[in-house]
């Protein structure tokens, strides 16, 4: 496996938006209709994991413009498959408004001969003749599934987090050499680099406007998500744990690396690189229930980066408390308050540059801009691969985990070359799982000074 340093890519490697950033603006809705570039008049796309971030990427899919098709769909689950099916007939998913409550017409083509259910779906949309291949299964099968299509010559789409442990992040990047070899265009869904207001934002940082950056903070602090565990039934232990994915490490990450990742993720791209410590703690205070697998409910992690900079790094899943989903960046001449929202500047105890406070007419949502992007970096053979810093990013929220599971001081060296494998390829509900039930039904928690991560 490729084991090399994960670097940022630098700030001149990221294509801006065709528009003025500084007033808000971003590419519109929709593209003009071209010829696709391997000679064809469409883009054939294979959804392969129907909840609802798969079921909103590929609504954006399908408006970006005429060009682009759902032609299969995969899940490991039947019923969630329909149900995707069901949301985009009716046009009511994603965040697109371009066919709201109208439906998607022809551009949704998946009759029930081409809506594969099982472990191994996947492998018969990629076997398939699609061209484009979404992939927001569970992030646990995210490497499987991404070095499948990058050795079928598929164009990808792929959520975060890319992986959950390090095993899979170096499997992710070693797929991506193939992805590169073949020229082939990948996005992955850190939607905020496609926000006009963050580009700029970030843009004003990296001149220097402000100074050098100090420290950073980071916040992902909210109630819980909106996933409910699935009851056992006469399900196997891999058909639960599959089910109940985003409570069980092995599969999600842990909500550091499944949600807080977006935070760091920007923290890594105003430093233009990834931190190489972190310390940190942990814990499962609130969310304790035996039906929530072996995540912790909160994370608190200080990383380091090479130059001696900190980054402070704060996850919560608790009702009731103090909520707040941001970035906040100190620098010599000021400092910068970073959120999906707004972003401002501030220096020398003056306004230097805010998001304007009304959003233009022509204001598309990153969401959408991303399949923009995406799509036209196929129809014109641009280049567009965006798997280093969603690796980077992966690794390090993967690496924050480790701090958090164990207690300990973790170096990047140590987790990215960890040889400690979560994950299984399993493509059998009668296989064995990564972790197992206890004899109560629970399953083993980490215990901070006491669990062995790498």
């Amino acid at each position: 496996m490729d084991q090399r340093p994960i670097d940022q890519p630098s700030v001149s490697r990221r294509r801006c938006i065709k528009t003025s950033l500084a007033a808000g603006a971003v590419i519109p809705a929709t593209l003009s209709s071209r010829a696709y570039a391997a000679g064809s008049d469409e883009i054939k796309v294979g959804l392969i994991g129907c909840g609802g971030r798969g079921t909103g990427a590929a609504a954006h899919a399908m408006s970006t413009g005429e060009n682009v098709r759902i032609r299969a769909m995969a899940d490991a689950f039947d019923d969630r498959l329909e149900s995707s099916h069901s949301s985009l007939a009716r046009g009511k998913a994603g965040k697109s408004k371009v066919q709201k409550g109208n439906g998607f017409g022809g551009l949704l083509d998946v009759p029930r001969d081409r809506r594969y259910v099982g472990l191994d779906a996947y492998r018969r949309i990629i076997d398939s003749d699609v061209d484009l291949v979404i992939l927001t299964g569970p992030p646990g099968y995210r490497p499987l599934h991404f070095e499948y299509a990058a050795k079928a010559g598929k164009h990808v789409f792929m959520e975060k987090p890319l992986a959950s442990d390090p095993h899979g992040v170096r499997r992710i990047l070693a797929a991506n050499e193939i992805a590169r070899e073949k020229n082939l265009k990948v996005g992955v869904g850190l939607q905020r680099h496609h926000q006009a207001t963050y580009q700029e934002a970030i843009r004003r940082i990296h001149a220097g406007e402000i100074g050098d950056v100090v420290s950073m903070r980071c916040f992902w602090n909210g109630g819980p998500p909106a996933k409910s565990a699935i009851p056992r039934e006469d399900k196997t232990e891999l058909e639960y744990q599959v089910r109940n994915w985003y409570f069980f490490d092995w599969l999600s990450g842990d909500h550091i690396c499944e949600q807080h990742i977006h935070n760091l993720d920007i923290c890594n791209w105003v430093k233009g690189v990834h931190p190489v410590l972190a310390v940190g703690m942990g814990g499962r205070q609130v969310r304790t229930d035996k039906r929530f697998g072996n995540i912790f409910d909160h994370h608190a992690v200080v990383y380091t980066y090479a130059d001696g900079t900190k980054m402070h790094s704060y996850c919560r899943q608790m009702r009731g408390c103090e909520n707040l989903v941001a970035e906040q960046i100190d620098c010599t001449e000021g400092t910068a308050e970073l959120g999906t929202g707004s972003c401002v500047l501030m220096g020398r105890g003056k306004e230097v540059w805010r998001t304007p406070r009304k959003r233009g007419d022509d204001y598309v949502s990153p969401y959408q801009v991303e399949w923009n992007e995406l799509v036209e970096s196929i129809l014109t053979d641009r280049q567009h691969n965006e798997t280093d810093y969603g690796a980077s990013s992966t690794m390090t929220a993967i690496m924050g985990r480790l701090a958090t599971y164990s207690g300990k001081e973790i170096t990047w060296d140590e987790a990215f070359n960890s040889e400690k494998r979560l994950t299984t390829d399993a493509e059998s509900w009668d296989a064995d799982t990564p972790i197992k039930p206890l004899s109560d039904g629970s399953y083993r928690v980490a215990i901070p000074g006491v669990t062995k991560v790498v």
